[in-house]
């Protein structure tokens, strides 16, 4: 499974450009962020992480890479996603390490054309930083 996620990403980010993978840079850090349905993993992928496959599932994949070495960080990474009615859904944060790069995968349920403002605290030492984006979720 080596690299397989990273392959399926780099897909993603080819093949969604409107949602594609973005990136912001948050002080030392280039952090690299994509949410996308739970259904584009294959079920193997799925399987190897622990994801569930839902068109009501997305995925929520962050990534943080040193501003001068680009090298993977390891970070902790925590954070809500916000609903238009106020409602805050914590999301758990997992690591996944393949050979040099470092991935946080966390899952998010939906309901069709549901939008969602993500806050996500990335720290690291006594270095915080936050990340926030917002993002629409359609079920196919």
């Amino acid at each position: 499974m080596k690299h397989l996620l990273m392959i399926l990403l780099l897909g993603l980010s080819i093949s969604f450009t409107a949602n594609a993978e973005q990136k912001k840079q948050l002080g030392d850090w280039h952090v690299h962020y994509i949410a996308f349905p739970a259904p584009m993993l294959t079920p193997e992928i799925a399987q190897h992480y622990g994801l569930q496959r839902s068109k009501y599932n997305a995925i929520i994949n962050i990534s943080v890479l040193d501003d001068d070495t680009q090298q993977a960080q390891k970070v902790s990474v925590s954070g809500v996603a916000k609903n238009l009615l106020g409602q805050q859904i914590p999301l758990d944060f997992k690591q996944v390490t393949e050979g040099d790069a470092v991935y946080y995968l966390a899952q998010l349920s939906f309901q069709h054309k549901q939008q969602f403002n993500f806050t996500i605290d990335i720290t690291q030492g006594d270095a915080t930083e936050q990340l926030t984006f917002e993002q629409t979720f359609y079920v196919d």
